[in-house]
């Protein structure tokens, strides 16, 4: 077996990389997984982000679009389709500037917790 020195969930998640090695890409395309890590061959089969980083990103970009077309509306005295315009471009470079490493940080934190399925007391 193998010796993998302990990687910090955060830099193989913000990175994109193997949460076991570190070296190995996570993902296949944008947001989609690979099947194995290329360099230590961890199976990424039951590795699930689920919804977690989709609703993270959710409550950050929705704070920071409607700051944006706030600051837009009533401190710059824009139109509001300029105000819109501004929030909704913000919250797609946002979004999809956030999602992949929020998702590769909590597949990252799954492998380092060891987090499993839950189960009852049977």
């Amino acid at each position: 077996m193998t010796y993998y020195p302990p990687i910090s969930p955060y830099a193989a998640g913000l990175g994109g990389k193997c949460p076991r090695c570190g070296q190995g890409p996570l993902f296949e395309g944008y947001l989609g997984l690979r099947k194995e890590c290329e360099v230590c061959r961890l199976d990424y089969a039951k590795a699930d982000a689920g919804d977690g980083p989709a609703v993270f990103i959710i409550f950050i970009v929705g704070f920071f679009s409607v700051a944006a077309a706030f600051i837009a509306r009533y401190v710059w005295f824009a139109p509001i389709w300029l105000a819109f315009l501004i929030s909704a471009s913000l919250a797609v470079g946002l979004i999809l500037g956030l999602l992949r490493p929020f998702k590769a940080t909590m597949i990252a934190l799954q492998y380092a917790n060891k987090a499993a399925e839950g189960r009852t007391g049977e």
